[in-house]
This record gives structure tokens, C-alpha cells and sequence, in this order.
């Protein structure tokens, strides 16, 4: 299987954007999401969309950052606005196993309603106030 490869973190002043991309060849048509892990912190998720394009975002998160794909690019984005110190952590691309139901169902709170089978490797974002 091919891997999942974020880009795109970097170190941003509070208020600023970043856009985080993840190479997503052969899990564009799974639920698909991004986690995030920060220093001392349990890896939560931030947001998830389905293959019909249905999202989902963590409270937190919710006005500021939006989810989105480009399938005929198979990759998987996060446009990140607003940003906080506490948005500062290790962001990660991940997708379900492939599946009908799978493929289609979220939960309410940033992520998809089947557990992860597949993570990339994550990408930084640092945001100082």
C-alpha cells in the first residue's frame, strides 16, 4: 500500500493560515481525516470527510479550519485559518479501511465513524503568539 504523505506545516504567527496537503493514492474514495498530537497530549482528531465529500469538525476547529480533497489529484487538504498557539502540533493524514459503509459514515465530533487502519507519518505546525 502506498503511503500517505503530509506537507505543508511550517511555523506561523497567531492569526495566520497554513495549508496542509497529504498524498492520498488509493484512499481518496475511504473516509479520510487529520489528527493532530501535541507534546504531552493524546492524539485527537480535527477533522474528517467522507467519499461523497460530507465533513466533520472537532469543536475547536469548527469556523476556522475546512477540510476538503481533490480527487482527480488523489490528496487530501486542510485549509487552517485563525490560527492559535494552541492549534501548535504534529498533524496527521489518516483513512479507514475501504468499505462502502465505511466510506460514508462520520461521527460528529471531526471524525470517521470506523477506526483508523492507515496513518501518515505527520507534519509540524508551530504557531507562536
Amino acid at each position: 500500500q502506498v503511503p500517505l504523505v503530509e506537507s505543508g506545516g511550517g511555523s506561523v504567527q497567531a492569526g495566520g493560515s497554513l495549508r496542509l496537503s497529504c498524498a492520498a493514492s488509493g484512499y481518496i474514495n475511504n473516509c479520510m481525516g487529520w489528527f493532530r498530537q501535541a507534546p504531552g497530549k493524546g492524539r485527537e482528531g480535527v477533522a474528517a470527510i467522507t467519499v461523497g465529500g460530507s465533513t466533520t469538525y472537532a469543536d475547536s476547529v469548527k469556523g476556522r479550519f475546512t477540510i476538503s480533497k481533490d480527487s482527480a489529484k488523489n490528496t487530501l487538504l486542510l485549509q487552517m485559518n485563525s490560527l492559535k498557539p494552541e492549534d501548535s502540533a504534529m498533524y496527521y493524514c489518516a483513512a479507514v479501511q475501504a468499505g462502502f459503509f465505511s466510506a460514508r459514515r462520520l461521527r460528529s465530533d471531526g471524525y470517521c465513524y470506523d477506526p483508523v487502519d492507515y496513518w501518515g507519518r505527520g507534519t509540524q505546525v508551530t504557531v507562536s503568539s
